[in-house]
């Protein structure tokens, strides 16, 4: 079920991969969305059913009794979720000051990234693909737990796609690089490509956090143990990650 699971502090951290849940087929196991392309029919998607009992598996593996997910779009809204939020927002970072309320990135290839700061007791989700990286996902939601009192942050970059597999257009990373040149790569077969986590870092870096790269050295394009849209298409499910604040004495 978990590629790597940390704690700091009063809080808790993991990155899934695809095995320990109920899912089947291209789903396979623990997915952890259900409409993964909206509109395309039925063999696009996973039976929503399944994907809630696979949620309810990570929840009780935190020992939490409700996860929020997020309807994610590859912006840059950042939103903050309290005790009374239970449906999806639509944003692709996430934040919260609420103890034991599971908060979950969705990913197959783009970058899902935890951020905490356990002294301020705020925690944070985001979700970055090449789109988000280059509208600023990572720096806005830095930036919103900086404004609500976060000083020192600390942020886990997950598995993705690795800058050797995820070919682009040269024109796309031209693009990407004139707003971030870090995310610049090329394939092992020598054609342009983007490094979205190489970017991400940087753009984590450049506001001060304090990184630690869980994904690196793991391609989500070449490792099964994974989801992957590049490598099965549209029907593909998510592994995600999930982040969690205990009260205040837990671990402190």
């Amino acid at each position: 079920m978990f590629f790597s699971r940390g704690s700091l502090g009063t809080v808790e951290f993991a990155f899934t991969k695809r095995d320990g849940g109920r899912s089947e087929g291209n789903f396979a196991s623990l997915n952890l969305a259900a409409s993964t392309a909206p509109g395309l029919g039925d063999e696009f998607s996973d039976d929503p059913s399944v994907v809630k009992r696979n949620r309810s598996i990570l929840a009780a593996a935190f020992d939490v009794p409700h996860i929020v997910a997020m309807t994610q779009v590859h912006g840059s809204d950042v939103v903050f979720v309290d005790g009374a939020t239970v449906e999806a927002p639509v944003a692709d970072a996430m934040i919260t000051d609420q103890p034991d309320l599971g908060l979950l990135v969705r990913a197959a290839d783009c970058t899902p990234v935890v951020l905490a700061d356990p002294q301020a007791r705020l925690i944070g989700v985001v979700h970055a693909g090449r789109e988000g990286l280059v509208k600023g996902v990572v720096t806005a939601a830095v930036r919103e737990m900086r404004r609500r009192g976060a000083t020192r942050i600390q942020a886990w970059v997950g598995p993705r796609a690795c800058g050797l597999c995820y070919e682009v257009p040269a024109e796309m990373a031209d693009a990407v690089a004139a707003v971030v040149p870090e995310a610049r790569s090329t394939t092992s077969w020598g054609t342009p490509a983007l490094d979205v986590g190489r970017g991400v870092i940087a753009q984590l870096k450049a506001e001060a956090v304090h990184v630690t790269d869980i994904g690196e050295g793991v391609c989500t394009i070449e490792d099964e143990a994974f989801f992957s849209y590049r490598r099965q298409g549209k029907a593909s499910g998510r592994q995600g990650a999930i982040v969690v604040l205990r009260p205040a004495g837990d671990r402190e």
